[in-house]
C-alpha cells in the first residue's frame, strides 16, 4: 500500500534543515569516531564546574525518597510545577523588577516545542481570514523555526543591513525603513543573541521593535535561548526588556541541560493559559527533572551568578580562540568576513564571491568529516531567493573539544583556500 501523508505529515515528516542538523549531530555522537569534527550543532560544552553542579543536584534528589518519587513518579500540571513557576517569576522580579507572577510563567518540553505551539497558535491559516504571517525583523534567523508551520509557509523576513566593521568583520542591522507590518502579520519574532550570526540587537533596536509591535497590536516574541540572564552568552552590554505585549522564551539546554528538555515562557496570563491547554493536548505534562534540578538555583539567584561568572567567560574565551584559529586558517587574500561575535555559541562566516554554494561546501567538508551548517537554511522567509549572500555563509559551532575545533577549522581553511585559488584566473 502506498503511504499517504496528510499536509501535517508532509510538512513535519520530510527533510528539513533542523532535521539535517540533528541527524548529523546524532550520527556523529553515536559513531564515536574521533576523526569527526562536529562544528554544526548547538550542543553546549561540558563545562566541568557546571557538570559537577548537575551531578551534585541529581545526588541530592536521589538521596531524598520523597523528592525522587515526586520527580520520577508524578505528573506535573500542564503549565509546569507551581513551585518552579513561582521561583522563576520571583527570580525575574528580583533581577529586573518585572511585575510578574507564576501566572506569567509556563514550562514546555524545550524551547523548540514552545515555538511550535506559539507560532502555530497565532499564524498560518485562519478561518474566514487570509493566511497570517510571522515577521522576522532581521534575517538570517534560527533554522529551527523554518519548518514549524503545520498549515502554510508563514514566515516573512526582512533583509538585514550589512555593515563592514573592520578587517574581515561585518555586522547585521535591522533595516527599519524596510520593516512594514500590515494586517497579515500575526507576530514578530527574533532571537537575541541571534542564532546563527551571534548578532545581538541593541537595547535601542529592541525598544523600537516593542513600540512597533505595540502600535500594530501584535506580540513580539523574543527567543533568549543563549541570552540573559541565563545562560548569559552575551558578550557586550544588553538589558532584557519585558512588556505585556511580549512573549519571552528561555531554555535550560544552553545551561548544560539539553537532555531535560525544559523550556520556559514568560508572557501575559492569557497566553500562558492557552499554552497550558496546548501542552495538555500535545504532551500531557512536562519533564519534571529540569525543574527539580534548577529550582533551588532560581530561588538563590545562582542561575544568574553561574551564568555571569562561569558560563559567559567560558564561551567568550572560546569565541575569541575560535575566531583566531579560523582567521589563521584562511589565506589573507581570500575576501572572508566573520560576523562580529556578540554572543551565542557560533561563528558566522561570510565568503563573498564563493565559487560554489555554501551547501556544496558543506558537502565537501562532510566528506572530510567536518560537519558545519550551510547558511542558506537560515534565510527562510525572504522574497529575494536570488540574493547571493544567502549562499555564501556557514555557521560554525565552537563548543566542541578545542583540539577537534582547531583541526576542523584547519580543514575548513584548506577547502576555502583551494576554492579561491582555482577561481583566480
Amino acid at each position: 500500500m502506498t503511504e499517504q501523508l496528510s499536509n501535517f505529515g508532509k510538512r513535519l515528516a520530510l527533510d528539513s534543515g533542523i532535521g539535517e542538523l540533528m541527524r548529523d549531530l546524532g550520527d556523529a555522537l553515536a559513531a564515536g569516531d574521533g576523526n569527526i569534527c562536529m562544528l554544526g550543532g548547538g550542543q553546549p560544552s561540558h563545562i566541568p564546574a557546571i557538570d559537577e553542579l548537575w551531578q551534585r543536584r541529581l545526588q541530592e534528589i536521589a538521596s531524598d525518597p520523597k523528592q525522587t518519587a515526586r520527580v520520577l513518579g508524578d505528573y506535573d500540571p500542564p503549565a509546569g510545577d507551581a513551585a518552579f513557576r513561582k521561583a522563576v517569576a520571583a527570580f525575574f522580579s528580583r533581577q529586573y523588577g518585572w511585575p510578574i507572577t507564576m501566572e506569567n510563567v509556563a514550562v514546555t518540553a524545550g524551547g523548540q516545542t514552545a515555538f511550535f505551539l506559539l507560532l502555530n497558535a497565532i499564524a498560518g491559516r485562519c478561518e474566514g481570514q487570509p493566511d497570517r504571517k510571522v515577521l522576522l525583523p532581521i534575517s538570517p534567523e534560527y533554522i529551527g523555526y523554518a519548518d514549524q508551520s503545520v498549515s502554510s509557509d508563514f514566515f516573512h523576513a526582512t533583509k538585514p543591513l550589512i555593515e563592514e566593521t573592520g578587517d574581515h568583520e561585518f555586522k547585521y542591522g535591522i533595516d527599519f525603513d524596510a520593516l512594514t507590518i500590515d494586517d497579515s502579520v500575526a507576530a514578530m519574532c527574533l532571537s537575541r543573541p541571534t542564532n546563527p550570526s551571534s548578532n545581538v540587537i541593541s537595547d535601542e533596536e529592541l525598544s523600537k521593535l516593542i513600540d512597533i509591535a505595540r502600535q500594530a497590536d501584535v506580540p513580539l516574541i523574543v527567543d533568549n535561548a543563549y541570552g540573559l540572564p541565563f545562560p548569559g552568552a552575551i558578550f557586550g552590554d544588553a538589558i532584557p526588556q519585558f512588556d505585556p505585549s511580549m512573549v519571552l522564551t528561555y531554555s535550560l539546554s544552553k545551561m548544560g541541560l539539553p537532555g531535560t528538555r525544559t523550556g520556559i515562557v514568560i508572557a501575559a496570563p492569557k497566553v500562558i493559559e492557552r499554552l497550558s491547554s496546548m501542552n495538555a493536548i500535545s504532551s500531557l505534562a512536562n519533564n519534571n527533572l529540569g525543574q527539580a534540578i534548577t529550582r533551588p538555583l532560581f530561588e538563590s539567584d545562582q542561575m544568574a551568578t553561574l551564568s555571569r561568572d562561569v558560563i559567559r567567560p567560558y564561551y567568550r574565551q572560546r569565541a575569541e580562540q575560535a575566531r583566531q584559529w579560523l582567521t589563521e586558517s584562511i589565506d589573507a587574500d581570500v575576501p572572508f568576513r566573520i560576523h562580529r561575535c556578540e554572543g551565542a555559541f557560533f561563528l558566522w562566516l561570510w565568503l563573498p564571491g564563493l565559487p560554489i554554494t555554501s551547501q556544496e561546501l558543506y558537502e565537501r567538508l562532510k566528506r572530510r568529516k567536518v560537519l558545519v551548517i550551510s547558511g542558506h537554511h537560515f534565510f527562510f522567509g525572504l522574497e529575494d531567493d536570488q540574493w547571493q549572500h544567502r549562499n555564501e555563509c556557514l555557521r560554525l559551532s565552537y563548543t566542541t573539544d578545542p583540539d577537534v575545533l582547531q583541526r576542523g577549522l584547519k580543514i575548513l581553511g584548506e577547502e576555502i583556500n583551494s576554492l579561491y585559488r582555482v577561481a583566480v584566473p
